[in-house]
């Protein structure tokens, strides 16, 4: 899954963060933790990762993560209302500064027509407060619409450091 290029990505990442003195706290639920052990496989990551969720139920999300069950009631698991509260609650549940939330349909069932396999919301969420981002991949099979969460969460982190 970790290619070198990846891992490339995820040490210039790691150590950016490290310079910047900024830790970073992640809530998955479609990548079951791959950001957290990407960023994990990275020697002397442990001074930036922080801590990682993977709140894959609904009810991990609420326990966990403080997501309200009304929301993911209300608007699905899979949804931007949900991906923001993920990285909020991530963010007050930890001693990060920044927090990434990934929250999806990945296949190869659980679509609709509504929320198609594919279907990821991201939330980003600092202290100047909580970004969003919504991909579509299409139903390019399990791993592939996994690897494609992991990269565009990378971007997200690699942005926050810049903003």
């Amino acid at each position: 899954m970790f290619d070198d290029a990846l891992l490339a990505r995820a040490a210039a990442l790691v150590g950016a963060y490290a310079e910047a003195g900024t830790r970073i706290a992640t809530a998955e639920s479609c990548t079951g933790g791959l950001v957290a052990g990407l960023l994990t496989a990275v020697p002397g990551s442990s001074a930036v990762v922080e801590r990682g969720f993977v709140t894959y139920s609904n009810e991990a999300k609420s326990e966990a993560i403080g997501v309200p069950a009304a929301l993911i009631g209300a608007h699905g698991a899979v949804s931007e209302a949900v991906a923001r509260a993920m990285a909020g609650g991530a963010l007050a549940a930890s001693r990060a500064d920044v927090a990434v939330a990934i929250t999806g349909i990945a296949g190869p069932g659980g679509g609709s027509p509504g929320k198609p396999v594919g279907l990821v919301h991201f939330g980003l969420a600092t202290g100047g407060g909580v970004r969003h981002l919504e991909r579509r991949y299409g139903d390019l099979g399990r791993a592939e619409i996994r690897r494609r969460a992991v990269v565009d969460a990378l971007d997200l982190l690699e942005a926050a450091l810049v903003s």
